[in-house]
């Protein structure tokens, strides 16, 4: 059979690569397509917007299956023009499209149907948009609501930024029609996740989960892009929680979906963000995500082929998905100046090397050629991909590849796949010296509960099992523990002695057990030797419940999801008093 795949980046080489491996295909077809993909395909000098010279190509050619890899062509309705002339297209209709070309759209669908998602509203008026950031306050995520090649999404951390995001959208236009519309809502707090699933209409075929790395530098600093790189599988997105997103948010919109007439046939994209074991949808996509496409195509053994022609003849019920356990992680290499302006025509080196290496696959995303050398044609020139028997063996990898590339100005982010690197264990360790210390020390676990960081809470004596004490300070650091909070009565020698066998920094909560009413413990905790520091907040539950805000603060001086964490709780706390104030004083 003959394929026709549409696009020319880093997802369209993937694709291509993948459907190139099928004993189905006898000739591939790329419009327009890149160096690497003409690697695979026949490349055809035809833009994947222009819609009537694709069909007159497929038709020409007798093409049995287009496959529509970017967005643009799919919301203008290039699967329903190739079904009317009797042409099979792996991509939804132009209405099911709208999923991704109208946030608005999207948004009235997820709150018609119960799927989890941000609490916002949609404006067509600046001024009523402009007068709702002022009433909620920030943060806010402002969107425009159409297609607006990525950028059209602003996180803003304050009520300017936000009304200078309405501003960009509807007033200066700088994203043209798309930013007619905008949605505006609060800024969920989270990890994100990629969730992918194929869908003919009625049935949804998970994808492993995988996870994009949207900001431009290490740490998620900086703009947002198209994606620095991704990995596959995400352990954030646990099995539990998969079943979750499967029942609360894949197939509800499928059932919606088909419910309006308007059957989802293609790869269903949700972008989530994961926060206390539960996933809100950030965005819906109708295509495969890029970087995310490559770490998946590259697990995927079961014939790609196979499973879209089972979507679009709607019997994806009969498709068994066989996945490589194995992890894969996509490092993309980008142009200096990227996502902002950026030079072309740089000449890219040393990928004749990078190739070489095992289990390495080098996709082209922004290239082309020029006096017979591959030279940078785009911001996200590479995705330099992966794969390994664990994680850190195909971040290694990649990254050995990487470092065979080069041309004038290349750059990549170093830390693509660490997230999922960090030790899984509790990251505050709670230990008391007595059961009947629990109740003040659960104050401290609520505030972790309510941050979403994961503890663990155990007894512990410095005087009756300094042992375990010892043991479980020595250890704790190699279980992913990053603070220890020590609450205990009395003497109160149980923080020093964890601080006296770790690094990580100690939270002494002195706790009222005495007749003292807790300053005999105060000062125990207090005085430490020089080299041992512990730190205290208060007496009691009140001091254990500082002690869960401190625990926050250290990690969120590391943890940019945490950071905002706090940021929000504070500004809540603001609010609330501000409103107490309000309300107590009395008008004359």
């Amino acid at each position: 059979m003959k394929v026709l795949v549409v696009g020319s980046g880093g997802r369209e080489h993937a694709l291509v690569w993948k459907i190139a491996q099928s004993p189905k295909v006898t000739k591939i077809f790329c419009a327009p397509g890149n160096p690497g993909i003409a690697q695979h395909a026949e490349c055809v000098p035809i833009q994947s917007g222009d819609i009537p010279s694709l069909l007159e190509f497929a038709l020409k050619e007798n093409v049995d299956l287009c496959v529509v890899g970017p967005e643009a062509p799919l919301t203008e309705g290039i699967a329903d023009i190739f079904k009317d002339n009797g042409i099979r297209v792996f991509g939804p209709s132009k209405e099911a499209a709208r999923l991704e070309g109208s946030k608005a759209r999207a948004k009235a669908l997820m709150e018609e149907n119960g799927i989890p998602s941000a609490r916002g509203n949609v404006f067509t008026d600046p001024e009523k948009a402009r007068a709702y950031i002022r009433e909620q306050g920030a943060p806010l995520v402002v969107k425009a609501d159409g297609l607006a090649a990525g950028k059209g999404v602003m996180v803003c951390g304050t009520v300017e930024e936000a009304l200078e995001a309405v501003d960009r959208c509807m007033v200066q236009r700088e994203f043209g029609s798309a930013g007619d519309t905008v949605v505006i809502e609060e800024r969920l707090a989270g990890g994100e996740a990629s969730y992918l699933a194929f869908s003919d209409g009625k049935t949804v075929l998970p994808l492993p989960s995988s996870q994009d790395h949207k900001a431009v530098w290490d740490g998620d600093k900086g703009p947002n892009t198209g994606g620095m790189g991704a990995y596959s599988p995400a352990p954030v997105v646990t099995p539990e929680l998969e079943e979750k997103i499967l029942a609360a948010i894949m197939r509800p919109v499928v059932r919606a979906m088909a419910a309006a007439g308007h059957p989802y046939k293609g790869v269903l994209y949700a972008g989530l963000m994961i926060d206390k074991g539960e996933a809100k949808v950030l965005e819906f996509n109708v295509r495969f995500g890029d970087p995310e496409a490559q770490p998946l195509l590259m697990r995927l053994k079961t014939d790609l082929v196979e499973i879209m022609e089972a979507v679009a003849e709607g019997r994806l019920e009969t498709v068994r998905l066989e996945v490589d356990p194995r992890p894969a992680v996509c490092v993309v290499m980008a142009s200096e100046g990227y996502p902002g302006q950026y030079p072309k025509g740089m000449r890219i080196k040393g990928l004749d090397k990078a190739r070489e290496k095992e289990g390495v696959v080098v996709f082209h995303a922004g290239t082309a050629l020029k006096d017979g050398h591959v030279v940078t044609d785009g911001g996200r020139v590479l995705g330099v991909c992966g794969t390994g028997d664990t994680l850190s063996d195909a971040i290694r990898r990649a990254y050995k590849a990487v470092g065979k590339i080069s041309w004038e100005g290349a750059f990549c982010r170093s830390d693509i796949g660490r997230k999922a690197l960090a030790p899984r264990g509790p990251r505050v360790l709670v230990v008391m010296g007595s059961d009947s210390d629990r109740e003040a020390m659960s104050a401290c676990a609520g505030v972790l509960k309510e941050f979403g960081i994961s503890y663990e809470m155990t007894i512990t004596s410095a005087h009756r099992t300094p042992e375990r004490a010892m043991g479980l300070a020595r250890g704790a650091r190699a279980r992913g523990v990053r603070v220890i909070v020590a609450g205990a009565g009395a003497a109160a020698h149980l923080a020093g002695a964890m601080a006296a066998h770790t690094t990580l920094p100690v939270i002494g909560v002195p706790l009222d057990a005495t007749p003292l009413q807790g300053l005999d413990a105060l000062l125990a905790t207090v005085q430490m030797p020089p080299g041992v520091p512990v730190a205290t907040v208060a007496v009691g539950k009140m001091g254990a419940k500082n002690a869960g805000y401190l625990a926050a603060q250290i990690l969120g001086c590391s943890d940019p999801e945490m950071e905002k964490r706090l940021a929000e709780h504070k500004e809540k706390m603001v609010r609330e008093v501000a409103e107490k104030a309000e309300k107590f004083t009395e008008r004359g």
